[in-house]
This record gives C-alpha cells, structure tokens and sequence, in this order.
C-alpha cells in the first residue's frame, strides 16, 4: 500500500467517488450501531442520529441530482434543466441519461459502473439507515438514473457504449450541459475492439443493482442480473484491455489490468445469483492468476482488489461452511485483513502513506480518494465483525477490535474536513 503516481483521469468523477464514499461513511457515523443475532441484518437497525452527519448525507446526496443528465424528473436542484437528450441516436440508442463526469458533459462508462456499484453496496449495507434519515428512495432513484443509462448503452449481448462525448471538444469549451449543441461521439467495446475491464465493471454495477431493486421491483431486477450475466461472459471470454483496444481512453481513465474487475463481478453475481460457478471462478485459477493474495492495494475506480477481498469476506463471516473451496475464501479474508492491518496507524504493518497528521496520503491528485475509500472498507469490515461476533483483528502479532477500524474511519473523516476545499479538488 505505498504511493501512486498521479491519476490520469478526469478530477471530476474521482470528487464524485469521494462524495460517494462518503456517503456509506456518513450513514454509519450517522446512526448508532444497534447488535442484531441475525447474520443477514448488516450492521443492524437504525439507532439515535446525529444531525450534522445526516445533513452532510443529505448534501452529498443532492450531488448526484447534480450531476444528471437527459429529461430531469421531479428537478429538485433549480438551476439544472434537461439536456443531452438525443445522445446514443447515431446508434439508434436512449443514451440521455447517466451522469456527466462532475465538471464537464462526458459519459465515461468505467468510473460511472464503479460509482454504481458501490452506491448499490451502500444501500445494501446500510439501506434502513438510509431510510432513518429519508435519504434511502433518493439513493435508489440517483442508482437507477445509471443503471437504465447502463442497461441502454449494452446494445447488444457483446456491446457496450463506454462513453459519450468527445473529451477534446468538451475540455475546450465551457458551457452549461442545457446549452451543448456540438456533435456527442460513442465509443464501444465489442468483440472486435474489447474491453475487459469496463465490461466487467458494468457487470458488476448490474449484479449489486439487481440485489437493490429485488424486493422493489423483481422484473428490473431480473432485467439486470440478464445484462450482468451477458456482460461478464463477454468480458471473460474476449480478455483484453479496454485502454489497449482504443488508446485514447488512456489520457482520461487508463485502466492498469483488468483481472481485479473479473473477480470483482465474479463476487457480485455470486451474491446476486448464489450459483457456486461464481465462487468456483474467483477460488480458481482466476484468483490464483488475478487476486495477488496478502498484498494490500488501494480501492478506486481503476483497482477493485482490496473491496473484493472485503465482500468475499461477507461471504465467510455470514455464508455456509459448506460452500465450495471455503479455504480460498479464507485467503480472501485474510488477504482482507491485510488490508485492515495497513490501515490501523498503531499496527506494525501500518502503511507509511500518510501526513504527519495521519490522514491517508497516496497522490496529490484527486488526494481525498483513498483516505475516503479506506474508511468505507474500514466501516464495513468493523460491522462484519461486531455482526458475526469477531472480536479481535490480529495485525502480525497485535491485537486490534472493531472499534479501533472506525476509530480510524473517524479520524479520517475529521482529517479530511481540515483540508481546505481547494486542496481537496486538486486542481
């Protein structure tokens, strides 16, 4: 877990990954863990609630009423109106909706699928804390304005519209999304030109949505677990870098490898599905080729590894014993622990990426990504572990418990308000 070199991508979309970070933070800072007996129940109901973190929860979540794009429906933020409506009609496509990358008008499908995702974990998680301080239908609502864009731009079983918009022309010019009258270009993954990575990323925004909207609307959901299921067997059997087939994608979101989104989408479909296949695949020679097992890595929209670590981790807290190759499972928890252990600044194997003051410091661009993304993880990890009755983390030799990983989501969280706004955006 050392330092990175700084991202190449767009500020925009890594600020909007923050405030979604932030958000799951913000939920359980927000609502008092209760304990529950029952396994599934994760962290359990909600208890007493701290304003000042349900209004933060509240703002953050105006951001994604922010950032839509297409025909606005019950317009909640007053100087945003509709816009991009014919995008996708070159192809004969609904690609109006979606979410423009923070501050510009492109579509780009890789960080938008991850942003959907770990909103889809969010509520997963944390849905009845949501719901204690009115914030849950909104983040469905800002969750399918995504995925109805996702399930429009996969054309067809071996299609995916990654992106939309020319990210030259729209870097050049400084308008309002209303008032874009240029032409809006598409770019595709296909058989021909794949795109690994960002195939299985929409996967796995597919499979986490479908767990979202099961009980809401089962035929949504069952029309999303279609598409997760297609697209990831098109990932898998067409393997090639998405920043390989169209070189251009590298300048905004390169993406480094894409095995970490194969298992990635893998862990979401077993969850959504429950077929052993899925389990089989990660525990495989996919994991022993992709999950680089006992290494920590940073979570961001470009490496997925160290939040599959965690969600398999769920899956050996709270799932059978029986389940297949339960083993391997184990190394992912461990490997999950890892993690936790970096991030722990009293444990011995403490990354040195951080500020005097402690606050998690990998780049100075986009820095906020990481210390936010850590804490999320940290959160989870803490609830897995009060849930499933897990009293202690060993770190090498030391001993640490649930509460010292939200001490240091905590204290990431007051960190991070200290930085001044225009350090935080990196410009």
């Amino acid at each position: 877990m050392g330092k990175k070199s700084r991202c190449k991508g767009c500020w925009g979309w890594c600020l909007v990954l923050i405030v979604l970070a932030t958000i799951a933070f913000g939920i359980f800072i927000s609502v008092k863990l209760k304990n529950r007996k029952s396994d599934s129940d994760v962290p359990g109901p909600p208890g007493s609630i701290s304003k000042k973190y349900a209004n933060a929860l509240k703002i953050a979540m105006q951001f994604f009423d922010v950032q839509k794009s297409g025909k606005l429906v019950d317009n909640k933020i007053s100087w945003r109106g509709d816009s991009a409506l014919i995008d996708g009609s070159e192809a004969k496509l609904d690609l109006s909706k979606g979410m423009y990358d923070a501050g510009d008008h492109m579509k780009f499908g890789f960080p938008l699928a991850y942003t959907a995702t770990v909103l889809s974990w969010s509520i997963l998680e944390y849905g009845d804390q949501m719901k204690a301080v009115n914030q849950l239908e909104q983040a469905q609502d800002s969750l399918k304005w995504i995925t109805d864009y996702l399930i429009n731009a996969h054309a067809s079983e071996n299609v995916l519209y990654i992106q939309v918009g020319s990210p030259k022309a729209d870097h050049s010019c400084w308008d309002r999304p209303e008032d874009m009258t240029g032409p809006r270009p598409l770019t595709q993954v296909n058989t021909s030109t794949p795109g690994t990575e960002v195939a299985a990323e929409t996967a796995a925004a597919m499979a986490s949505a479908s767990l979202v909207f099961k009980s809401i609307d089962s035929a949504y959901s069952s029309l999303l677990l279609n598409h997760a299921t297609q697209l990831f067997t098109f990932a898998d059997k067409h393997r090639k870098s998405y920043s390989i087939s169209i070189p251009e994608v590298k300048t905004y979101y390169n993406s480094t490898g894409f095995g970490d989104e194969l298992l990635w989408a893998a862990s979401w479909l077993y969850h959504a599905t429950g077929n052993q296949s899925y389990i089989n695949y990660v525990t495989g020679e996919n994991g022993e080729e992709f999950a680089n097992w006992g290494s920590p890595t940073w979570f961001s929209w470009d490496n997925k590894l160290a939040g599959t670590q965690v969600l398999l981790s769920r899956v050996s807290f709270f799932g059978p014993k029986d389940v297949s190759n339960f083993d391997i499972l184990q190394t992912y928890r461990k490997s999950a622990e890892a993690v936790m252990c970096g991030l722990l600044p009293e444990s011995s194997t403490a990354t040195s990426s951080r500020t005097d003051n402690g606050l998690i410091w990998v780049s100075e661009w986009n820095a906020l990504q990481q210390p936010v993304a850590s804490s999320f993880l940290a959160v989870l990890y803490s609830d897995y572990m009060v849930t499933s009755r897990t009293t202690k983390l060993s770190c090498n030799g030391d001993t640490f418990t649930p509460s010292d990983l939200r001490k240091f989501a905590i204290s990431q969280e007051e960190l991070d308000n200290a930085i001044p706004v225009l350090d935080k955006i990196s410009y």
